[in-house]
């Protein structure tokens, strides 16, 4: 079972961004491979942390991460740090720490000897997908189509007219790192730093590609599946990784953000997993009793009104609700009665009435057992 990632850094659910940045530090500098070598233990650790930061640092992951825990970024469209591997770790930790800093301390190491990276990655791309209740209920796919930055077929990505146009940077000799080495009074200490001739790629493009004018990406349209689980609800983000605006020059792309919306029902409401629904019954129907149809997320349903049934009545359909996107927990469908009271009279009905309404059994005699309209209330939302 998975640790806490606020007990993984060492900080509070309430942390500020610089806390938990300052916490990883220290936790990930406790761990790192290079001052715990063949340690396996220390290195999952390392790896443990990075995760805990990857998602506490982004405000949209650390949401999901404090309203559902780690099932809302598990198995539910979100990249919650999980797939990280030492080369992304190594990535982010040479970000967080700076990149002089970590040639000092760790001699340059990174994702194994090697931290060139391929062009620039692309942004991440917000889009909004309404859906009904039977959608939210059951779970939904979607084929979206999105405008956005997508990979040049010309050149492949790469931003160059054709193959002989890429040449090896001759300032890194294609590391996209330069390394630096000073005497100091502790002795000689390397530094290294992104190349500034190649921007850390580890190569130039002599000769740019005509259709994307060396970006490796042009403007167009891309069809993306996305997989809404069920019990998602309105204003909840999901996150596709790597469908957002593709990267320039081969870099990788951005991750798509999707709004969820709730299309209203014209019948129903939502509160929670609970559907609410209101149902108005004639008089002699509340007097009889009689059968009625009612609307649910997945269709109708029939229920029976007994006789004698008073206004303000909740009939609970157990499991007609939405399902819980955390649990396996599901809500019911609550229906409210509500005995209409007819405005508008002929004189022979108000005769009729008049007369009724002398009748013993016309009085209101409310039944003492019989619960409050606050307690009602209270159960409906329960």
């Amino acid at each position: 079972m998975k640790r806490d990632y606020y007990e993984i850094l060492g900080v509070a659910k309430g942390a500020s961004e610089e806390e938990i940045k300052k916490s990883y530090r220290k936790v990930a500098m406790q761990y790192h491979p290079d001052r715990n070598p063949g340690d396996k233990g220390a290195e999952e650790k390392f790896k443990e942390a990075a995760e805990a930061y990857e998602v506490l640092s982004d405000s949209e992951k650390r949401a999901q991460y404090d309203r559902f825990g780690h099932a809302g970024l598990n198995n539910r469209g979100f990249n919650g740090g999980t797939g990280m591997n030492m080369d992304d770790i190594f990535s982010q930790f040479g970000d967080i720490f700076g990149e002089d800093i970590f040639g000092s301390f760790f001699g340059g190491r990174r994702g194994g000897g090697s931290s060139r990276s391929r062009g620039v990655r692309g942004s991440n791309l917000r889009i909004k997908i309404k859906l009904n209740f039977e959608e939210i209920a059951k779970g939904v796919t979607k084929n979206i189509k999105v405008k956005k930055h997508i990979v040049c077929n010309t050149c492949s990505g790469s931003g160059a007219k054709d193959k002989g146009s890429i040449q090896t940077c001759n300032t890194c000799g294609g590391s996209g790192q330069v390394r630096r080495v000073s005497n100091t009074f502790l002795g000689q200490m390397q530094t290294v730093t992104t190349c500034p001739t190649c921007n850390g790629e580890g190569s130039i493009v002599t000769a740019k590609c005509t259709s994307c004018k060396g970006e490796g990406r042009v403007f167009g349209e891309e069809t993306v599946t996305i997989e809404i689980p069920a019990g998602v609800q309105e204003g909840m983000q999901l996150s596709v990784s790597g469908r957002g605006n593709a990267g320039e020059r081969g870099g990788s792309a951005g991750d798509l953000i999707i709004l969820i919306e709730e299309e209203q029902h014209p019948e129903l409401h939502r509160d929670g997993l609970s559907v609410a629904y209101e149902l108005h019954i004639s008089f002699s129907d509340a007097v009889f009793g009689t059968q009625v149809e009612v609307p649910t997320i997945d269709g109708k349903a029939k229920i029976k009104i007994p006789p004698g049934t008073q206004s303000g009545k909740i009939f609970r359909l157990k499991g007609k609700g939405f399902p819980s996107i955390n649990s396996y927990e599901k809500g019911d469908q609550l229906i409210h009665v509500s005995v209409w009271t007819p405005q508008h009279l002929s004189t022979e009905e108000k005769a009729m009435v008049e007369k009724l309404s002398q009748s013993p059994n016309f009085q209101p005699k409310p039944d003492k057992n019989e619960r409050s309209f606050f307690d009602k209330v209270k159960e409906m939302f329960s």
